[in-house]
């Protein structure tokens, strides 16, 4: 069920299904809260949205979205997966007898995808006037063109098709990548491809430009096992080390956008790829920054798509600004065109989306008459109601009342109260407290084996396993950045021996006691008594 398992962890964020359970706020990259299991004064439980996972310091204990709900509900992996499932949308029965076809179709149609893409590679390089068209007519250069691996389609109808059942894959897995039409022919032809990639590099489907007259003017991968349009987003596999380094995201409207941005050296654009965006969308981003930058148009089009992700941020926490100051230009790419330096000074002096969004209707509405004022006065409310921070809440109520030169407590009567109550806490199922000799345990090896891993030198001579479970290194890798990655190397390494030592003395203790039990057992066999207490004996002399 390891492709199911998979499938729901994309879906489902880990903050997401550990706030079902506990309050969470923001502490730097990570989300912070109260220990569910009641055992810490102050909050002591942090989640990473980056990495997808949870430790709780004060119980020693951590893992993923599988671990906590086994955790918190005291249920078995199953259950927890069923449960999982269903809050993902996830249907087991899929999965359960074929996972391993599943995965090997999913597999064959990855390849596939790569086979396609540089099939379309060589087919540009092979054509000089697609290569005027990709090089001089939308000015990329060739480190852009391998960066975001463009292709071209040729225009004959079953080129690609050909090519592929050469290779040995058949119409079968080229209809489930999503690369044939209805008529069993290429989808794509005579087009400008630009590969979907997902996180992991893997090409998952196309964006396709076409070259000429002729409509849709881009024509996108349908939705297949591989491809899903609510949750891609265009250019983050080329964008996250960017986003990651400086802290902030620039969504854009449009493919070309992104790949002019990052040529332009504004590598942290991305785009929701023909589709508008999603609160899927802004989470997945939110889980690298929670600065994130809107690059929308001012029409009216680009004023709704700015409030539905203004109610979708307050919700998330987001800090959510417009770049809007094109000098003229319809969108990025053609600023860029223009001059790769304005777009960069645009980005740089975005403005907070309400105010943008203020502005806006400001200049839609004529705010000197009754009329006028009442709309905007709904409008605006509407809006502020989205925010959930209360300082920033009284801060536009406060600009709305200047605006329409009324008082705040005007404003304030008038206003729908639409914020919703506070959801209830949804009570921890425990059988009692961890043992507190196990939890000591726990924390100590926790401890030592995140300094071994990540500390360097400092956890030389140490012989302890260090795991291979990937979730398990994720959650080492918390636990040294929140409590050991600011201590000097000789403060970190006698730590981590003093440890060493106190872990090593508890495990010995633990021995005798079990040894202690199993010689009260064995009263008639005098051989492993004897061994028993030759054992003890060697364990207490150290």
């Amino acid at each position: 069920m390891e492709d199911a398992k998979e499938e729901i962890k994309s879906r489902l964020a880990v903050e997401d299904v550990v706030g079902q359970y506990i309050e969470l706020s923001r502490a730097g990259r990570n989300l912070k809260g109260r220990s569910p299991w009641g055992v810490d004064k102050t909050p002591s439980f942090m989640v990473s949205p980056e990495k997808g996972i949870w430790h709780d310091f004060s119980a020693n204990k951590g893992g993923d979205i599988f671990t906590f709900v086994m955790e918190v509900e005291g249920i078995p992996f199953r259950e927890a997966m069923e449960k999982l499932a269903k809050q993902a949308g996830v249907e087991l029965k899929k999965y359960s007898d074929g996972d391993k076809k599943i995965a090997q179709k999913k597999v064959r149609m990855k390849e596939a995808l790569d086979l396609a893409t540089k099939y379309y590679q060589v087919a540009l390089s092979k054509n000089k006037s697609v290569c005027e068209y990709v090089f001089y007519k939308r000015n990329l250069n060739r480190a852009t063109v391998k960066e975001f691996r463009i292709g071209y389609s040729p225009s004959t109808g079953k080129a690609l098709k050909t090519f592929l059942e050469k290779k040995g894959y058949n119409q079968s897995e080229m209809d489930g990548a999503g690369l044939l039409n209805q008529y069993g022919g290429d989808l794509f032809k005579g087009r400008m491809m630009v590969p979907f990639i997902d996180t992991n590099g893997q090409v998952i489907g196309f964006t396709a430009r076409i070259l000429d007259q002729g409509e849709p003017k881009y024509l996108n991968t349908p939705e297949t096992m591989l491809f899903n349009k609510s949750r891609f987003i265009f250019g983050f596999y080329q964008a996250k080390e960017a986003i990651r380094r400086d802290g902030f995201v620039v969504i854009v409207e449009g493919n070309m956008d992104v790949i002019s941005s990052h040529q332009a050296g504004v590598k942290q654009a991305v785009a929701t790829s023909g589709t508008a965006m999603t609160e899927q969308h802004l989470k997945i981003l939110s889980r690298m920054t929670n600065d994130v930058r809107l690059a929308y148009d001012g029409d009216d089009a680009g004023v709704n798509a700015t409030e539905r992700a203004i109610n979708i941020a307050g919700k998330l926490g987001i800090n959510l600004s417009v770049i809007s100051d094109y000098h003229g230009a319809k969108d990025p790419d053609e600023l860029i065109q223009k001059d790769p330096a304005l777009w960069k000074e645009a980005v740089a002096k975005s403005k907070p989306a309400v105010e943008w969004l203020l502005d806006k209707y400001e200049e839609k509405l004529d705010l000197t008459t009754a009329n006028g004022k009442k709309e905007y006065s709904d409008v605006a409310m509407k809006v502020i109601n989205y925010l959930s921070d209360s300082v920033e809440r009284k801060h536009y109520e406060q600009e709305v009342a200047k605006r329409l030169d009324v008082t705040v407590e005007d404003l304030l009567s008038k206003k729908v109260n639409t914020n919703s109550a506070k959801r209830r806490l949804k009570p921890v199922k425990t059988d009692g407290m961890q043992d507190a000799k196990a939890k000591r345990m726990r924390f100590l090896e926790d401890s030592i084996l995140a300094i071994m891993v990540f500390g360097g030198d400092a956890g030389a001579g140490i012989d302890l396993e260090i795991p291979e479970d990937e979730t398990r290194l994720e959650e080492l890798s918390m636990i040294y950045e929140t409590k050991f990655k600011n201590q000097s190397p000789d403060s970190l390494k006698k730590d981590c021996l003093d440890m060493y030592s106190q872990y090593k003395k508890a495990r010995t203790a633990e021995r005798i006691a079990e040894l202690s039990a199993e010689l009260d057992e064995c009263e008639d066999d005098e051989a492993r008594a004897k061994e028993i207490l030759r054992e003890m004996k060697k364990l207490q002399k150290g």
